[in-house]
Formats: structure tokens, C-alpha cells, sequence
């Protein structure tokens, strides 16, 4: 029989994981409230909430975002469970968004449904500033119509949104890339030309050529950005119908005046867009002045038949990095809407008046007083000094006296003076000191 113990070993790293961090705070506050004013906007343009789940099935990503496509390919975090089943953390909110439109049905809805949704994503991405490996994402979508009024009313929200957190001098850089009826003949044109620039394009970028020619317009190797200045562009391709989304787009971003910019290599980064692809652009977004993308979207109509529906979705969606608004210079902090400064702080002195501080707390709560504590002290003069720090304008003292006759000393901070008031009468003379 073995007797020896074992031991337990020290953890090594006690640091939270590469790219990813703890939120508290001020900084917890800033993303509350962005997400507060983010919902408020929604709910006026008639999205209502979804929410899907971290972990989807591998397959729900690499079959809607796509293969040749740096998430897919490099930055998706995938496991398998202890039944087999292959699972990944989601890397954006489209795909699962999707999913969950097929699985519960709702093209037996009047269409188009309109959601919004916010939480984090993963992407084994390298860490910079403003972009983590777990971060946060506010999105908007549209699913059930084709007309060019729902990108437009998809921009317009998501555009509000910013505007509303405190962004300025906002553009959209935006491109149409055909649909099924005149992509390919673009795809066909795009090979020729990346062909005839063979030697000069990197590898990784080579290969893209042979699953994903797409794909090559969105490279961020600096030798194929050069190659891509003179490569032939989507909206030259674009049949009757897909010239005419496009136009109608733009017609109806100059009749709201928001300011555009036509990308002809712009692509985005998933597979799955079809049509209309934008970038929102902040023109000093960044801590140096320089520009910064926060936000970006399309119109994804073929996604739905890619994941299992028996016809194709038309859909349009919005997203928004929400680390990178809060950490923006520009960004009004704005504070969530159950966050209040404390009116009253409660102190409590002895055993009597400790024992039933919780009963006089809980008046305040329900009287929707915001008040601040420290039960855990003991001395009338470290809990004054707390009171004075926080600069709360009135204290409640709760003393062994007041304990036995069912009252409370509320003290002004200010001019010292203070009065004896019953517990029955408490809330009627705090409304009076309003």
C-alpha cells in the first residue's frame, strides 16, 4: 500500500492567457454602457435581442465563413468533447446567427427579422492594440429581405450607434461584389491577372490563389497590396441587377449624408458576403490621428443555403469591435444606467446596530436609494473618513441607541449638522433633503 502524499504543485503562470484580459472597473462600466446605448438604438429601429452560444459545431464556421480564409485557416480556436463532437469557440457572430434562423424556423416568420446581439468572440490573432484574441462585438442583421433599403437602414443604425458613443468624422468605405449571377465571370478575371503577377506574389498568397482568389484583395502582405492597385475591380462586373442594388444603396447613404468612399478591393475578411461589403472608418480614431476601422459588414445572401436551408436567405449584418470604441480617445464613457453615485453612506457601531444594519439597507434598496457601506468596520471615524473620500453628501448612523429605538442620525457632510430620525419616517425625510 502506497502511503505518500501528493502534492500539490504551484501554478506557474498566474497571468490570464495571451490576447485575452480581466475587465473591470471603469473599463467594465465603458463596455456596459456602450452596450446600454447600443440596445437603446436598436430597440428604436425595431431590432430586437438574440443571444447564441460561445461553443457552436466546427463545421457551422468552416462551412459559412469559409476555407482559404485567415480565420479559418489560422485563427479559429477548435476542441473536441469527450463524446467526439468537434467544437469552436465562435470567432464572429454571423454564422451561429444563421444557425439559429434555420434551427427554430423563422422563415415561417414575417420576414425580414431584425436582431442585435453583443458578447465576445475568439480569434488566435496576434495581440496589438485594440485587437485581442478574446474580444467583444456588438452586431446588428437583417434577414428575409433582398431590398437595398435594409443595408441602408443597417448602416443608418449601426452609423447611429457610433455617433451616439461620441465618434466623429465617420466615412464608409464600401464595394459591391456581384452575386452568383456575375461573380464568377470577376473570379475569372481576378485569376488571370494574380496569374500574370505569379512570381511576384508571396506564398501564402499563392495559395489563396488556388482555393480563394477573393481572398487576395484582403491580403495584408505589402508586396500584394501593390499588385492589387492596378487589379480589375467587382463593380465592373456587376450584372443589371447587382449595378442597381449597389446604386441604390449609395443614392439612399447620400439622402441620410452619410459620407462614402468606393473600395474597389474591398472584400472582407469571411467568404460568406455577397454584393454589399462596407468599413466604417473613423478618421482619427486612433491615439496618434491617424484613421481607424471600428466597425464593418454585408450582405451575406447565400450563407443560409450553405449551412442547410433549403433556399437561400437574404440577409445584411452590421458589426461593431466594441474594445476598440472604448479604448478611442473619442469614446463619452458613457456610464450604464444602474450605475449611481451613492447619496447616502450607511454607518453602524456595536452589535445591536450591526445585527440589524441589513434590515435598514434593504429600505434604501427598495426606496431606490443609492447608498454606499462598509460593514466590515467598526470605528465611527474610519467609516466617517470613507464617507468624506467618496464625497457622499449625507451619512446614516446606526449606533447602539438607534438600534434600540428603531432610528437613524442622518448627518450632512457638509455643514456637519445632523438630525435623529425614526425608521417609519426615514424615506419621507430623505425625499425632503433631495
Amino acid at each position: 500500500m502506497n502511503n505518500t502524499k501528493k502534492t500539490k504543485t504551484a501554478i506557474k503562470d498566474m497571468t490570464s492567457p495571451k490576447g485575452m484580459r480581466d475587465i473591470m472597473n471603469e473599463e467594465y462600466y465603458n463596455f456596459q454602457g456602450f452596450f446600454e446605448k447600443a440596445q437603446e438604438v436598436c430597440i428604436y429601429y425595431g431590432f430586437k435581442p438574440i443571444e447564441t452560444p460561445v461553443l457552436e459545431n466546427e463545421e457551422i464556421f468552416t462551412t459559412g465563413i469559409g476555407e482559404g480564409t485567415d480565420i479559418i485557416d489560422k485563427e479559429i480556436y477548435t476542441l473536441k468533447t469527450k463524446g467526439g463532437d468537434h467544437l469552436a469557440l465562435r470567432p464572429e457572430h454571423t454564422a451561429p446567427l444563421m444557425r439559429a434562423y434555420i434551427e427554430h424556423g423563422m422563415q415561417n416568420m414575417p420576414q425580414p427579422v431584425m436582431f442585435y446581439q453583443y458578447g465576445s468572440s475568439f480569434r488566435h490573432d496576434k495581440p496589438q492594440r485594440g485587437r485581442y484574441r478574446q474580444f467583444y462585438q456588438f452586431d446588428l442583421d437583417i434577414l428575409g429581405s433582398e431590398k437595398s433599403i435594409m443595408d441602408a437602414l443597417v448602416i443608418k443604425a449601426g452609423m447611429s450607434i457610433l455617433e451616439e458613443a461620441g465618434a466623429e468624422n465617420l466615412s464608409i468605405d464600401i464595394n459591391s461584389i456581384g452575386d452568383k449571377e456575375c461573380r464568377n465571370g470577376y473570379i475569372k478575371e481576378l485569376t488571370n491577372y494574380y496569374k500574370k503577377h505569379l512570381n511576384q506574389l508571396p506564398a501564402i498568397d499563392r495559395e489563396r490563389l488556388k482555393t480563394n482568389p477573393l481572398r487576395i484583395l484582403d491580403s495584408k502582405e505589402e508586396k500584394t497590396k501593390e499588385i492589387n492597385e492596378h487589379a480589375p475591380d467587382a463593380v465592373s462586373f456587376l450584372c443589371p441587377s447587382c449595378k442597381k442594388h449597389f446604386k441604390e444603396v449609395l443614392e439612399y447613404l447620400e439622402e441620410m449624408g452619410i459620407q462614402y468612399n468606393i473600395n474597389k478591393n474591398l472584400v472582407r475578411g469571411l467568404s460568406y458576403y455577397t454584393r454589399t461589403v462596407f468599413e466604417v472608418i473613423e478618421q482619427n480614431g486612433s491615439e496618434d490621428g491617424t484613421p481607424l476601422t471600428i466597425a464593418g459588414g454585408g450582405r451575406y445572401d447565400y450563407l443560409g443555403k450553405q449551412l442547410g436551408s433549403k433556399k437561400d436567405v437574404p440577409a445584411v449584418g452590421f458589426s461593431i469591435g466594441v474594445d476598440r470604441i472604448v479604448s478611442a480617445p473619442w469614446y463619452k464613457k458613457l456610464a450604464p444606467r444602474i450605475i449611481k453615485k451613492p447619496k447616502i453612506y450607511f454607518i453602524q457601531l456595536g452589535g445591536e446596530a450591526k445585527l440589524k444594519s441589513l434590515n435598514v439597507i434593504e429600505i434604501l434598496r427598495k426606496a431606490h436609494i443609492p447608498m454606499a457601506q462598509s460593514l466590515s468596520k467598526d470605528n465611527l471615524g474610519s467609516q466617517l473618513a470613507i464617507a468624506e473620500k467618496l464625497q457622499v453628501p449625507y451619512a446614516l448612523i446606526f449606533g447602539q441607541k438607534e438600534a434600540l429605538e428603531n432610528s437613524v442620525i442622518v448627518r450632512n457632510m457638509s455643514n456637519r449638522s445632523q438630525d435623529t430620525v425614526k425608521l417609519t419616517k426615514l424615506l419621507e425625510y430623505l425625499k425632503e433633503i433631495k
